[in-house]
C-alpha cells in the first residue's frame, strides 16, 4: 500500500506558487548586485602596482584607466539587445548566457597581462551584466506579481547605491608601495562570489519554477523595434564618453554629459505614449531620473569618503550610511504597493528633491570634507543625503512600474544606464574643474576641491530633477490620453459591429428580400 499522503490540487498549486516566488526573489537578490558590481572602476586605487606590473610609464596610466572603464559602456550597449532576446527567446537561457559571460570575464581577470587585455576583461564583464539584467526583469515579470516587481525595483536602486562603497572596501587605496598594496588584478574583478551566487540562484529558480506556463505573450514587431531604438544613441554617447576621457578638457566632458540628458529625455517622451513600450506612469523618465541620481551621487561620495579615510589612516569607506540607504530603497519600493501609482511617483520625486539640498546643507554644516573618514558628523551628513534619496528613488521607480508591461520596463531599463554614464561624466568633470581651479598642494586641499565639485553636482542634480518630474507627469498624461483614445476607438468599432448585426437581423438586405418575393410568386409569375 502506498504511503504517500493525498494533497489537494489547490494546496499543491499554492505551494508551487510560493516556491516559484521564493526562487524568483532569491534570483533577483543575487543577480542585481552581481551585475551592478561590474560598474565601479577601482583601478586608480592600485595604479602604482598596475604600472609596475605592466611596465607602464607615467603617461600610460591614463590609457589603463580608460581601458578599465569600458565596463559601463559595454553594459549599456548590451541592455537593448538583451531585452529583445529575453522577449523573443527564453529569458532563463538569456540570463544563463549573461552569467556565463560575466563569470568568464571574472575568471580571465587574473590572467590579464596588458592594457588591451584588461580592457577586454572589463568589457566582457559589462556585457555579461548588461545581458543578465533585462533577463532578470523578464523572469520577474513572468511571475505577474506586483510585490516581486517592487522588490526588483528596490533591489536595483539598492545595488546602484551600494556598488561603489563595496568595491572600494574590497580594493582599498594603496599607500604608494606597490609591493605592499593589493594585487592590481583585484580591481578588474573585486570578488567572484556574487556572480557565483547568482548562477546558483538562477539554477534554483529553474528548479522551483516548475513547468508551468510562465512565458509572457510574444512581443509584437513594433515592440522589438522600439526596444532596440535606444541602441543607436547609446552607442554614440558611449563612444563620445570613451573618446572624451582621452585628454578632453573638463568643460568639453561636461558638455557631453549635459547634452546626453535632453537626448535621453526626448527619446523617452517620444516613445512613452506607445502602448508597447510606454508605461502608464512614465516609467521610462523615472528610470532616467533613477540612473542620474543614484550611482552618480553615491559613487563620488564613497570616493570622497575613501580619500578622507586614506588621508587620516582610516580603515576605508563607512558602509553603514550606504546600507541604510539601500534598506530605505527597498522599504520605499514596498511602500509603493500601498499608494496610488501617480501619488507614489510624485512622493518619490519629492523625497529625492528634498534629499539633495538637505544633504548639501548638512554636509556644509557638519563639514563634509572633514568628517568623511567615518566620524559622527560625516556619518550624519552621509545619511542625511543618502537615506531619503534611496527611499525616494525606490518609491518612484516601483510606483512607475505599476501596471507597466514588460516592454515598457525593458525600454526604461535601456535608458537607465546611459543616464548613469551621463551623471558620471558631469560629476567627474565638475570635480576636475574644481581641482584645476584650486591647484591643491596638500591632500586636505585636494579633498576640499573634490568636495566643492561634488557640492556643485548636487545643486545641478537638484535643478535637473524638476524638469524630470514634469516630464514624468507629461509622459503619464500622454500615455493615459492615448490609452483612452484607443479604448474609445475599440468601443466605437464594437458598437458599429453590434449595430450592423442588429440592423441585419431586423431588416434583411434588399437583394435578399427581392429574391424571397420572387421565389414566393412562383416560376409562372410575370
Amino acid at each position: 500500500m502506498s504511503t504517500r499522503t493525498y494533497q489537494h490540487p489547490a494546496r499543491r498549486g499554492r505551494a508551487a506558487t510560493v516556491a516559484a516566488t521564493s526562487g524568483a526573489l532569491v534570483m533577483a537578490a543575487t543577480v542585481l548586485p552581481a551585475a551592478v558590481l561590474t560598474v565601479p572602476d577601482t583601478t586608480a586605487n592600485v595604479a602604482p602596482a598596475a604600472a609596475e606590473a605592466l611596465r607602464l610609464g607615467t603617461g600610460d596610466v591614463a590609457g589603463l584607466l580608460r581601458a578599465t572603464g569600458l565596463s559601463l559602456p559595454a553594459l549599456l550597449l548590451a541592455v537593448p539587445l538583451a531585452a529583445v532576446a529575453a522577449r523573443r527567446f527564453s529569458a532563463c537561457s538569456v540570463a544563463a548566457a549573461g552569467l556565463l559571460l560575466l563569470l568568464a570575464g571574472i575568471g580571465a581577470a587574473r590572467f590579464a597581462g596588458s592594457v588591451p587585455q584588461a580592457g577586454f576583461v572589463r568589457a566582457a564583464e559589462g556585457a555579461g551584466a548588461g545581458i543578465v539584467l533585462p533577463a532578470s526583469l523578464v523572469l520577474i515579470w513572468e511571475r505577474r506579481s506586483r510585490a516581486l516587481a517592487a522588490l526588483w525595483a528596490g533591489g536595483l536602486v539598492c545595488a546602484l547605491l551600494a556598488a561603489m562603497p563595496v568595491a572600494l572596501r574590497l580594493v582599498p587605496m594603496s599607500r604608494g608601495d606597490a609591493a605592499r598594496g593589493p594585487d592590481w588584478h583585484r580591481a578588474l574583478a573585486p570578488t567572484p562570489w556574487p556572480a557565483i551566487a547568482a548562477v546558483a540562484a538562477v539554477a534554483l529558480f529553474l528548479f522551483l519554477r516548475g513547468r508551468g506556463p510562465w512565458r509572457l505573450p510574444a512581443p509584437r514587431h513594433i515592440e522589438r523595434g522600439q526596444l532596440v531604438l535606444p541602441l543607436v544613441p547609446s552607442a554614440g554617447f558611449a563612444f563620445l564618453a570613451v573618446v572624451a576621457a582621452d585628454g578632453w578638457s573638463p568643460g568639453a566632458r561636461l558638455a557631453v554629459g549635459a547634452l546626453a540628458l535632453p537626448a535621453l529625455l526626448a527619446l523617452a517622451l517620444a516613445c512613452g505614449g506607445d502602448a508597447s513600450v510606454g508605461g502608464p506612469h512614465g516609467c521610462a523618465v523615472v528610470m532616467i531620473a533613477t540612473g542620474l541620481l543614484t550611482y552618480p551621487v553615491a559613487a563620488p561620495l564613497a570616493g570622497l569618503a575613501a580619500v578622507g579615510a586614506h588621508a587620516r589612516g582610516g580603515t576605508g569607506v563607512p558602509l553603514t550610511p550606504f546600507a541604510l540607504a539601500g534598506a530605505a530603497a527597498i522599504a520605499g519600493a514596498l511602500a509603493s504597493l500601498r499608494a496610488r501609482p501617480k501619488a507614489g511617483v510624485l512622493a518619490g520625486y519629492g523625497l529625492m528633491l528634498a534629499a539633495l539640498p538637505f544633504g548639501l546643507a548638512t554636509g556644509r554644516t557638519f563639514g563634509l570634507a572633514d568628517g568623511l573618514a567615518g566620524g559622527t558628523a560625516g556619518q550624519a551628513s552621509l545619511c542625511a543625503l543618502l537615506v531619503p534619496l534611496g527611499a525616494g528613488a525606490g518609491l518612484a521607480l516601483a510606483a512607475s512600474l505599476r501596471d507597466a508591461s514588460a516592454g515598457a520596463a525593458l525600454f526604461g531599463l535601456a535608458l537607465l544606464f546611459p543616464a548613469v554614464l551621463a551623471g558620471q561624466l558631469v560629476v567627474l568633470s565638475l570635480q576636475a574643474s574644481w581641482l584645476v581651479r584650486a591647484r591643491p598642494v596638500t591632500q586636505a586641499q585636494q579633498l576640499d576641491a573634490l568636495a566643492g565639485g561634488y557640492h556643485a553636482w548636487l545643486a545641478a542634480a537638484a535643478g535637473a530633477l524638476v524638469p524630470l518630474a514634469a516630464a514624468t507627469v507629461r509622459a503619464g498624461a500622454l500615455a493615459g490620453a492615448r490609452s483612452r483614445a484607443r479604448a474609445a476607438a475599440r468601443a466605437a468599432r464594437a458598437g458599429a459591429r453590434a449595430t450592423g448585426r442588429a440592423a441585419a437581423a431586423i431588416d434583411p438586405a434588399p437583394g435578399a428580400a427581392a429574391g424571397e418575393a420572387e421565389a414566393a410568386a412562383g416560376p409562372g409569375a410575370g
